[in-house]
Parts: C-alpha cells; structure tokens; sequence
C-alpha cells in the first residue's frame, strides 16, 4: 500500500466516523466534526485574504528591500523588523510559513526568517491585547522580556548552525 492510497483510507474512515457518528448521536464524534467545521470556516476566512496579500508582496517587493531590511547586512535591526512584522500579522502561523518562505526567496537572512517565525507564535497584536486581558499586563510584559531575548540568541545559533552547513529550503513539488 502506497502512501497515497493511506491518506485516501484515512481521510475516508474520519468523515465515515463524523457522518456516523452524527447518525448514532454519538457525541465524542459530533464534538470532532462540529470542531472540525469551526477550524475549517475560521481557515477559510483567513487564509484566502492572506495568500492574496503574500501574492501581491511577491509582485510589489523587491528583493533589494527585503534584503536590505532582512539580510545578512540589516544587523540587529532586521530582528526587530522581523518581530515587528510578526506582531501585526494574523492567522498565526498558517500564514506566517508561507511569508516566512516570501522572505527567504528575496534574500532575507536565515536566522532572521527564524525569529519571524517565533515571534509571529508569541508576539501577535491581538493575542497579545487578550493576554493582558485576562492575564494582566504585567504578565505580558514579563514574557515579552523573557522570550523575545531568548527567541533571537536561540534563532541565530540555529541560523548559524544551518548557515554554516549551506542549508536551502527545498523547492515544493
């Protein structure tokens, strides 16, 4: 049996589980296909919108910007334009991947690429605003001290650690 024919078995089993389960109202079942149904409306309010924007970042930007922004040459402050643009995105990291990926083609640095990436996980605006809601901003700024220095120092070793070992992002099929 082939990879793809497992997908297609397993795909297939879950939607059989969700479609009997609403039939025998079993409701572990319902619960996963009701949940499944929210993640997949939030998705496609989202990622649509998002894929647009990056489409039009590929077209508009150019690379001597990124680079000059994001390369090997911006220093500490391709960092900090790497947490800023993590910090005003949304989606999470279901659109932070494929930016992410915009960057890299136009020449932003690897290590920079990777504290986008984590910031993006820790840093959003809006999460951010709910965190200190609830939890109080005196938390949020204590997190922000702790992990966005160790988010950097942690992506430059493994920027430098790949760099090093002439690492590239392979192409999708």
């Amino acid at each position: 049996m082939n990879k793809k024919n497992l997908k297609i078995i397993v795909f297939t089993a879950y939607f059989l589980f969700i479609i009997f389960s609403f039939i025998l109202n079993f409701n572990p079942g319902k619960e996963i296909g009701n949940n499944f149904l929210d993640f997949l409306l939030d998705m496609l309010k989202i990622l649509p919108c998002a894929f647009i924007l990056i489409g039009l970042f590929e077209v508009w930007v150019k690379r001597e910007t990124v680079e000059k922004h994001f390369g090997d040459e911006s220093g500490i402050r391709g960092y900090l334009w790497g947490i800023l643009l993590a910090g005003t995105s949304v989606g999470g990291l279901y659109v932070s991947f494929p930016v992410a990926y915009s960057l890299y083609n136009k020449g932003a640095k690897l290590s920079i690429i990777f504290t986008y990436i984590s910031a993006s996980g820790i840093c959003r605006i809006p999460m951010t605003i709910f965190e200190a809601s609830f939890i109080g901003i005196k938390f949020t700024i204590i997190r922000f001290l702790v992990s966005l220095p160790l988010v950097i120092i942690s992506s430059i070793l493994l920027g430098n650690y790949l760099t090093k070992r002439n690492y590239e992002i392979a192409e999708g099929k």
